[in-house]
């Protein structure tokens, strides 16, 4: 199987897409958004209010109303009210599991 296939595979998309939050690393902004689809490295969000002056080059995608759930993005394509970012992982934790491995 091709990968561009494989991965779409592995994406789940919601029938209601699901409310959550985008907002800046640094707390300064916050926007609702909805999650329209997922995978393990992506995602596809659409915002009703603008994002312009926005610094998206790195945000969290808040999942959950009090914060415990969420995820590192950078923003990837903007498609009229869709955005799509992927997830960034942290550098510790992947030297962590290396360091663990040997």
């Amino acid at each position: 199987m091709p990968k561009e296939k494989e991965r779409e595979s592995q994406r789940v998309a919601f029938e209601r897409p699901l409310p959550a939050q985008m907002m800046a690393i640094d707390g300064t902004w916050r926007r609702p958004c909805y999650v329209k689809d997922v995978s393990e490295n992506s995602a596809t969000l659409r915002v009703e209010s603008s994002i312009e002056g926005l610094t998206l080059a790195e945000f969290f995608l808040v999942l959950s109303s009090v914060g415990l759930a969420y995820r590192r993005c950078q923003l990837d394509r903007v498609n009229g009210d869709e955005l799509e970012v992927s997830f960034l992982r942290q550098k510790v934790r992947k030297q962590a599991a290396r360091q663990s491995s040997d």
